[in-house]
């Protein structure tokens, strides 16, 4: 690879076949030398999970001028620590997550592969973006993200990101009327019900699928990302890998009595 052109690495939770991720690869080639280590099947919902207890493997799928795919057995964060330690070669400009089919707004960051693959690259001090759409189907059309995807990409080579802090990007599902424009905001308070299907076994045990119905606690806040992706916005919420409640510390400070 070209070392003089930004090192872009990118992964996903969907796989490397996925067609966010080969869209991303179209989007993003123009403005650097690509790697891709991506997991080799989906892994959605494995956060920042790592693999300790088998080996893993990677295998190069292509390689050509400016571009480098590879397929890793792993998790979004194991091909993320993989791609550095054995085919960077030199540290990346950013490391970007996604395209991921399904949103990662409000409490859906902290279960998110896409999410923790950002994360992991925030972790190794490198810029980082996760980057969501609102569509879970396999064939989701992802051109009206496009200029932003660029936009945003660009704004964090160009000028990087505080210490310790990543962005969380979420687009609306495409429509005919196209975005509204892009707002920076907070993560919603929300939270998941009724997660499980339960069927039964034709031996008679029950088992479960997952399933769920997302609620915004605060729908009528307009300033958090459930409230611009349902009126038709890009959010982009800025995500701390520094998780400690400083407002919590004083009120446990007797502890220390103890």
């Amino acid at each position: 690879m070209n070392g003089m052109k930004p090192l872009l690495l990118l992964s996903n939770d969907d796989g490397v076949q996925a067609k966010g991720l080969n869209e991303l690869i179209g989007m993003l080639s123009p403005m650097g030398d690509i790697l891709v280590m991506a997991p080799d099947g989906p892994r959605s919902g494995s956060a920042c999970a790592i693999t300790s207890d088998v080996p893993l493997r990677y295998r190069v799928l292509d390689e050509k001028p400016g571009l480098k795919v590879c397929a890793c057995s792993g998790t979004p964060a194991d091909c993320v620590k993989l791609a550095l330690e054995q085919e960077a070669g030199r540290k990346p400009d950013i490391v970007v997550g996604g395209i991921n089919h399904g949103d990662t707004a409000s409490v859906s960051v902290h279960y998110s592969g896409t999410m923790g693959l950002v994360l992991e690259g925030c972790m190794k001090g490198i810029p980082s973006v996760g980057l969501s759409l609102c569509d879970t189907a396999a064939d989701a059309d992802f051109s009206l993200a496009a200029p932003y995807v660029r936009a945003v990409v660009q704004r964090v080579l160009d000028g990087g990101l505080p210490s310790g802090v990543c962005l969380n990007v979420n687009f609306p599902k495409a429509s005919a009327g196209g975005y509204r424009g892009l707002k920076v905001c907070r993560m919603a308070r929300g939270t998941w019900s009724a997660e499980w299907f339960e069927t039964l076994h034709p031996r008679g045990r029950k088992y479960f699928w997952l399933t769920g119905a997302f609620q915004n606690l605060e729908p009528e806040s307009a300033d958090t990302d459930s409230w611009a992706l349902a009126n038709g916005y890009v959010s982009v919420v800025p995500i701390g890998i520094d998780m400690t409640a400083y407002q919590a510390m004083d009120g446990l400070k007797s502890l220390e009595d103890l």
